[in-house]
């Protein structure tokens, strides 16, 4: 067996820092509204950028945005978005920074609706990538067909995030992603 080509051919520098995240998080299912609205977050982030560079911005991400936290990040001021935007360890783009904030206070009236964002995305399960997107925009900010077909095969909602004979993608099913339920 053999990981997934991409990994395969990198550097070993590349590999090491990209290897935790293969192995460990894309494709498994994440059940904390807090780690998902991170992924959200770091996927949003990557618009236009390289996967790299957001995987080597992760822990300023996580400090920056609270840990991820939904209930501090929706409570955002306009002192908040400042900080952010001199804040040399994230991406400093405001538009990608307020789609943080607003989809934090979306993710807020989610939770009150559904009981969780997991809970939400689980009542839209099955959908096609397309009918996906379509809500995302619909829903969110800054939620474009790439971001959100990512993010959605990162937390095991869409097919596609391991090659069938990656000894990760095994790992995956294991954890029984949305993808595998009918």
């Amino acid at each position: 067996m053999s990981y997934c080509s991409v990994i395969e051919t990198m550097t070993e520098e590349r590999k090491n820092l990209h290897k935790n995240y293969h192995d460990n998080h894309y494709g498994f299912p994440i059940h904390n509204d807090d780690e998902l609205f991170g992924r959200l977050i770091m996927e949003i982030n990557q618009a236009g950028l390289s996967w790299e560079t957001i995987l080597k911005k992760e822990a300023s991400f996580r400090k920056a945005y609270h840990n991820f936290n939904i209930k501090k990040v929706a409570k955002y001021t306009e002192a908040d978005m400042e900080r952010l935007m001199a804040d040399a360890g994230i991406i400093r783009n405001r538009l990608k920074i307020n789609a943080a904030v607003e989809n934090a206070k979306t993710i807020q009236a989610l939770q009150k609706e559904y009981g969780s964002f997991e809970k939400w995305l689980e009542h839209h399960h099955p959908k096609t990538k397309e009918e996906w997107v379509k809500l995302f925009k619909k829903t969110f900010r800054f939620t474009g067909g790439e971001i959100v077909g990512e993010f959605l095969m990162s937390i095991g909602y869409l097919k596609g995030a391991h090659a069938e004979d990656c000894p990760v993608h095994k790992k995956v099913l294991k954890e029984k992603p949305m993808w595998n339920k009918k």
